[in-house]
């Protein structure tokens, strides 16, 4: 086997129509802490034939703003994925990928309670596409299943858990990543959080942003128009 300097997945990035509805959608699905604003609103936009070339972009697009997020692990000393999350403006916006499209086509993330991590992104404002289902073929097991999801935004979610053994792993010579199970005391988003996240001085106060981008009591049709946004952009 060839070696390699790769440990694993630091992070996975996700362009959205609005930075702050995206993390309030996490902050509330999942629990993800905010942990730094690499280009605040403030600050930008970032354009310019540097960002042009360096993320393969089209003339004329823009950076608004790009924030970084982690999903909790299962414990202090195992962090989660980030997550960064990129608003951009320009001449060139496609709607998300779905699974039959090429390239990147969805995130899967393991939970030890899949009908409540299911409830959870529904209720912060997901649409589940089809009640939980068993794991097929070599991933099979009793209480293995999985279900998709779309985020507000219109990308495809996968939630999973595989508590028991799976076929596969008999006559395997390596193992699958697994992430760890929850280690007291476990990680919790602080009492009182209701999408409010402290990094950026200049961001609204969040009471007001919590209450400009509601989450529906039932799946949102199409992502909350933030009304502060200049005309003309996209959603």
């Amino acid at each position: 086997m060839t070696a390699t300097s790769v440990r694993g997945i630091d992070h996975i990035g996700v362009t959205v129509p609005d930075l702050e509805t995206a993390t309030l959608f996490l902050v509330r699905a999942f629990g993800a802490v905010v942990l730094y604003d690499t280009l605040r609103r403030h600050d930008g936009p970032r354009g310019g034939r540097d960002v042009e070339q360096r993320l393969g972009v089209p003339a004329g697009t823009q950076q608004l703003a790009v924030r970084m997020l982690a999903i909790p692990g299962a414990g202090p000393a195992v962090e989660g994925p980030g997550i960064e999350l990129f608003e951009f403006e320009g001449p060139r916006r496609e709607p998300p990928v779905r699974p039959c499209d090429f390239g990147w086509q969805h995130v899967a993330l393991y939970a030890d309670d899949l009908d409540a991590a299911v409830r959870d992104c529904v209720a912060a404002g997901a649409t589940l596409l089809a009640p939980p289902q068993p794991l097929p073929g070599p991933e099979a097991g009793e209480r293995n299943r999985f279900a998709y999801l779309r985020t507000p935004w219109g990308s495809t979610l996968e939630l999973l858990t595989y508590p028991d053994p799976q076929p596969w792993e008999r006559a395997a010579t390596r193992s699958r990543s697994r992430p760890a199970p929850p280690v007291p005391p476990a990680r919790s988003v602080p009492a009182g959080v209701t999408g409010a996240w402290p990094t950026d001085p200049d961001r609204p106060d969040p009471t007001r942003a919590a209450r400009r981008v509601p989450v529906p009591a039932e799946p949102a049709a199409s992502w909350p128009r933030d009304p502060d946004r200049p005309p003309g952009a996209v959603s």
